[in-house]
């Protein structure tokens, strides 16, 4: 398989992931009937995110990169927080 095609592969893959997190948060919305934002979608956000990255960088765009690499620390910046959110003892 050539390098080409399996960048394209990787970016492909990656957008795959970005997207899932608005299928996830979409069908949380509908459920609760109301707008959310699951753990989930961090996740997705961040995975997502950082194959695009790899693939950005890959490609040598620094649109891309810039833009990949911004989202990235906003994503981990939310997981940080969910995760000291479970640590805190609920009769605080």
């Amino acid at each position: 398989m050539q390098d080409t095609t399996i960048w394209m592969i990787i970016g492909f893959a990656g957008q795959a992931l970005f997207t899932a997190r608005f299928v996830v948060q979409w069908i949380a919305s509908e459920r609760a009937r109301k707008s959310l934002i699951p753990v989930a979608f961090w996740f997705f956000s961040f995975g997502g995110g950082t194959v695009l990255l790899a693939y950005a960088i890959h490609r040598g765009d620094p649109v891309f990169i810039a833009g990949q690499a911004g989202g990235l620390i906003i994503y981990l910046r939310n997981i940080w927080l969910i995760r000291g959110e479970k640590k805190e003892p609920s009769g605080a």
